[in-house]
């Protein structure tokens, strides 16, 4: 049976940079209180109307296929992972197929939030490894900076994320050991309030009792936003941050070890390890449990936030592109994140 490789990739992340002394205009912040926590000092925000998280993909998806050596055309599936679509339907995946011209391929999207990516990459890994298609395309993209909480309530949050695409395309390879050598998929939905965004929902009673009914055997009103909900930011995210960081801290590292001890490997042979940047002083926290060097692992949350299922994307697209990954590296993926869900993919490169 074949393998799976990534034959191309991909990354875009908007120019406008937001530092944390921007951030300081909207709330009661600093650098050094942003930096402490999380190790960020700016992010990108894109254009307010221009850019969206499809056209954001579609940046990234056309450097991934150009380097496959192939064109939009040659796609048979593509597999979208976000949790800030354009729409609430359709998903991103039938848009990125419009824009691309691509033919009438199936489109799926992913909703695994940070975990989103490596979520994907498995599922397409199956795809290849049946042979049901040549040329996968997989993306994660996010466009935060729309829904954010710019006030010193929401500081905690908003500081974090950033905006950004990341794209790969998967191929069969025949060659022994290359490719992805196993994914692992986990979730736990009982904090599942822990880190999510509750409104705008179905699980809330988001009727208006004094508005004209539509139809005589409905209720009044329609779907909208109550003051009592927007009085307690529902329809922005929330996190428990300290809850959030004990559970990454183990589940990260576990899920790393799940992967190798799969292929009787040890933290020691990992070339490089990508983990979801999330936060830098969990990775950190991840890289000394592991026993790994600081060549072992790669973080650029610094420059560009917690972009959830865009991180791996295009912190793998970056370290490649910096000559950190080559032929035959021994490359793990890893990510934790709302849900809980956390996931890790081996792959030799």
């Amino acid at each position: 049976m074949p393998t799976s490789k990534i034959a191309g990739i991909g990354m875009y992340v908007p120019q406008n940079k937001v530092t944390n002394e921007d951030l300081k205009q909207f709330m009661d912040t600093s650098d050094e209180w942003i930096q402490e926590r999380t190790g960020i000092r700016e992010r990108r925000y894109a254009h307010r109307t221009n850019e969206t998280t499809t056209t954001m993909a579609v940046e990234a998806a056309t450097i991934a296929i150009d380097r496959a050596g192939i064109t939009p055309t040659d796609i048979d599936f593509i597999i979208f992972a976000t949790l800030s679509p354009d729409y609430y339907f359709p998903g991103c995946g039938v848009l990125v197929q419009r824009a691309m011209q691509m033919r009438e391929i199936g489109a799926l999207d992913i909703r695994n939030q940070c975990s989103g990516f490596v979520y994907a990459l498995s599922v397409a890994d199956q795809f290849i490894k049946t042979g049901m298609y040549k040329n996968i395309l997989v993306i994660g993209s996010e466009k935060h900076s729309f829904g954010l909480d710019f006030s010193t309530r929401g500081r905690n949050v908003s500081v974090i994320f950033g905006d950004g695409a990341g794209a790969v395309v998967l191929q069969a390879t025949e060659k022994p050991g290359q490719g992805i050598l196993s994914t692992h998929l986990h979730s736990d939905g009982q904090s599942a309030e822990l880190l999510a965004m509750y409104n705008p929902g179905t699980h809330a009673n988001h009727w208006v009792t004094n508005a004209v009914a539509t139809y005589d055997d409905a209720p009044a009103g329609g779907m909208f936003m109550s003051k009592e909900m927007i009085d307690k930011a529902e329809n922005f995210p929330f996190m428990d941050g300290p809850a959030v960081f004990k559970k990454a801290i183990v589940k990260f590292p576990e899920v790393i070890q799940e992967a190798l001890a799969k292929n009787n490997l040890a933290a020691t042979d990992i070339d490089l390890l990508i983990p979801h940047q999330a936060n830098l002083r969990i990775s950190q926290f991840v890289q000394q449990k592991l026993g790994l060097r600081d060549d072992q692992v790669f973080n650029n949350i610094q420059q560009y936030g917690n972009t959830t299922a865009a991180s791996i994307p295009i912190a793998l697209c970056e370290a490649w592109e910096k000559g950190k990954v080559n032929e035959g590296d021994l490359v793990c993926l890893a990510a934790f994140g709302s849900g809980f869900t956390w996931a890790s993919a081996l792959m030799r490169w």
